[in-house]
């Protein structure tokens, strides 16, 4: 978003007016629609309310929006004397549409940390560039250019990646597969979403872990799923569960994270996931398990997925480079039967032809290099410290407010809030103050919990950032008083 330049000759209040004349033209908001309140503009550009009042008065002076009391500031359908006789209504059809959009917490968050590049953030699931091998990729592209053809490529992946993944999930994590059971997609989600889409149909009954990351993807809503829930302990889901809500529900799949689940980090216990996959085999249940966190184990011992010991076929594996090295190469993979690899590439060819060789290419080559076991290590590391960072906050700053349980792997802390808290009052606050979180709503918890992600923030940022958090909810609990 474009930001006054307060050196500029320029009023403030004229820049913004030169901006919107200029988003207007291009028809970023055609004739009609809501422009930004002048509360909200004046957040984001972070100036007073009152340049943001005489920027819009000078545009109602041209003509080129207008007001009304209790309906706000719409630009003009008479624009420069046109009248438009056919503009689309835009707001209707970003109103409809079978594909929702994202929760408002996290509509909010997005909104916060494109506003405040500077907010410490404990909501991204990425991990920051000091963890990322940013200069072994780096290395790596330069000392292998890619020159083969640019074409379209094979609809299940780049062959190379699938041969090195068969070797790397062996090597790593005992699963044992030929190259023809990998599809490549662009991560977790794509994956997630081809399965919803293709192998479920609408009114479909799934099970999802309680609270889950699911519960946070409207693409399950929008496919028209039935979710039902199977409560997380510290051991993970109790699988008789399961049994239960396919007697209840005739569910079709379950969805499951059963190494540091998240947001709980949960880690499912060994026997449950014996009696998971008995329970599954029994009753032709597919599980899909997501496997994005058990290579960072801080012990240096990651937990088996339930894959590396599915001896019926019910497990399709999700896989995702986002989680190990780096989210921006947009790398993941599926480890399924062929004829589901066949169905869900056809499908995925249909979307976008193929994804791009060159980020394939890098994390072949990256999965396959004397860079990937030295990295692992340096990630266990980091993240531990991390890790240790943001319990040494939590119990300083809050010894009496918040309970959580230490993880022993993964990205997230799974805090309680003791005292009865508003989370958008608590997420504001934060955001005032210099930080953002996701409230464990989002993830179908009631009020009350929160996710902090530790792999975003920078580690000197954790014990600071914490704090500011510690004293929203203060300030929160006080105001409740």
């Amino acid at each position: 978003m474009h930001k006054p330049d307060r050196h500029s000759n320029l009023p403030i209040y004229q820049q913004i007016v030169d901006d919107l004349e200029r988003r207007i033209s291009y028809g970023e908001f055609p004739p009609g629609s809501p422009l930004p309140s002048e509360r909200k503009l004046a957040e984001q550009l972070g100036v007073n309310r009152s340049t943001v009042i005489l920027a819009y008065a000078e545009l109602r002076k041209l003509g080129i929006v207008e007001s009304q009391q209790g309906s706000g500031t719409r630009v003009s359908k008479y624009k420069w004397g046109a009248v438009p006789k056919y503009t689309p209504n835009w707001h209707r059809y970003v109103e409809g549409g079978s594909f929702l959009p994202n929760v408002p917490f996290l509509r909010r968050i997005r909104e916060a940390l494109q506003a405040d590049p500077a907010l410490i953030d404990f909501a991204g699931g990425e991990l920051a560039g000091d963890i990322s091998p940013v200069a072994e990729i780096n290395h790596l592209m330069k000392e292998n250019h890619y020159s083969d053809y640019l074409g379209y490529d094979n609809p299940q992946g780049f062959v190379p990646l699938r041969q090195t993944l068969v070797r790397y999930l062996s090597q790593y994590r005992d699963i044992h597969t030929t190259d023809s059971s990998i599809l490549i997609t662009s991560g977790s989600q794509q994956s997630l979403y081809l399965i919803t889409q293709c192998l479920l149909a609408p009114g479909d009954a799934v099970a999802i872990e309680d609270p889950s990351y699911c519960y946070s993807l409207p693409m399950f809503q929008s496919a028209g799923l039935r979710l039902f829930r199977l409560p997380v302990d510290h051991n993970g889901i109790r699988p008789e569960e399961v049994r239960s809500l396919y007697k209840k529900h005739r569910i079709k799949m379950i969805f499951l994270n059963p190494n540091f689940q998240n947001p709980t980090g949960a880690l499912l216990a060994e026997e449950r996931r014996l009696e998971l996959l008995d329970i599954a085999s029994e009753l032709g249940l597919p599980i899909v398990e997501d496997d994005p966190f058990s290579l960072t184990a801080y012990d240096g011992n990651p937990p088996r997925p339930l894959k590396a010991i599915d001896s019926f076929g019910s497990v399709l594996y999700i896989g995702s480079f986002s989680k190990m090295a780096a989210s921006g190469l947009r790398v993941g993979w599926m480890v399924a039967p062929n004829t589901v690899v066949e169905r869900l590439a056809d499908a995925r060819q249909q979307m976008d032809f193929g994804l791009s060789v060159v980020p394939q290419n890098v994390a072949s080559l990256f999965l396959q290099s004397d860079y990937m076991q030295p990295h692992l290590e340096r990630l266990r590391r980091k993240l531990k410290d991390k890790r240790d960072k943001a319990v040494e906050a939590l119990r300083k700053e809050l010894p009496d407010l918040v309970s959580f349980t230490v993880p022993d792997g993964g990205l997230h802390l799974w805090c309680k809030i003791h005292s009865e808290v508003n989370d958008a009052l608590l997420l504001e606050e934060s955001i005032r103050r210099g930080v953002v979180f996701v409230p464990g709503s989002v993830y179908g918890s009631d009020s009350g919990y929160v996710r902090f992600t530790f792999g975003r923030a920078k580690a000197d940022e954790v014990i600071p950032g914490l704090s500011r958090f510690a004293e929203a909810l203060r300030s929160v609990l006080a105001k409740n008083r």
